[in-house]
């Protein structure tokens, strides 16, 4: 019998560093959509906090707890990351398994937002945009999400555009690099 075993997305492509930053993919673990039923959004965050140590978060933000992550997506749609979700989620929301749909990557170094303001229309300067803070955005054709972590600039795309993503920030990243390298 033939034995599958999943690939990350942009393996074998990533890690990449040019100049003072790196983009690499990341393992989100399970990566589940939740969005609540009518009238359920505070026992949703009840159920999210005893189960998870997090709460539902706020649009446009993040909750973080150790081994999980809540990020917000869309409007009244937040993607829990890490662990498989508890079932007392079950009664408050829709919870579907996005796990396979998703590739993660995160860009970290001196020149991350440099390299981001080429490609999204959105300002990701740590003033603007803080540990955190969660956006769904464009990066050149792509919808993708954005949220800043402590190490970095994680973005999530669709697991089909894995390739394109890295291709896009990559040639970013050469070019922010041979800008500073010519002073």
């Amino acid at each position: 019998m033939v034995e599958l075993t999943a690939l990350m997305p942009c393996n074998g492509i990533l890690p990449i560093t040019i100049g003072e930053t790196t983009l690499s993919e990341v393992d989100p673990g399970r990566i589940t959509a939740l969005m609540p039923f009518r009238g359920q959004h505070a026992a949703l965050t009840e159920a999210l906090q005893a189960a998870h140590g997090l709460g539902f978060p706020e649009p446009g933000q993040t909750t973080v707890a150790e081994g999980a992550s809540c990020v917000w997506t869309a409007r009244d749609q937040a993607f829990l990351m890490g662990p498989a979700p508890d079932d007392s989620l079950a009664p408050h929301a829709a919870v579907t398994d996005q796990s396979d749909a998703w590739s993660v990557v995160l860009l970290a170094g001196l020149d991350a937002e440099d390299v981001l303001a080429r490609l999204v229309p959105i300002d990701l300067r740590p003033a603007a945009f803080p540990e955190g803070a969660a956006a769904r955005t464009l990066c050149q054709h792509m919808s993708v999400t954005i949220c800043r972590r402590a190490e970095g600039l994680q973005i999530m795309a669709f697991r089909s555009m894995a390739r394109t993503l890295a291709h896009e920030i990559s040639d970013a990243m050469a070019s922010v690099a041979g800008r500073r390298a010519a002073g």
